[in-house]
């Protein structure tokens, strides 16, 4: 039997981070939006900000989320 192995390749360079908005926006007390958890400074900053820096605001946000 031969067996399989996975391949996992890294996102291509040319494939951009998905914003997380989820189209509900409502912006708490905080400044965090209830629909994505991103804070109105991640917000603002998402279309200028790099890959890397795009991918630490989602990590930053889906952790806002897992403890609400």
């Amino acid at each position: 039997m031969k067996s399989e192995i996975a391949v996992c390749e890294a996102p291509s360079a040319s494939v951009p981070v998905a914003s997380p908005c989820q189209r509900r926006c409502c912006l708490n007390d905080a400044d965090k939006c209830l629909g994505c958890g991103r804070l109105l400074a991640e917000i603002l900053e998402w279309s200028g900000a790099d890959e890397g820096r795009r991918l630490a605001i989602r990590a930053l946000t889906e952790g806002r989320l897992a403890s609400r």
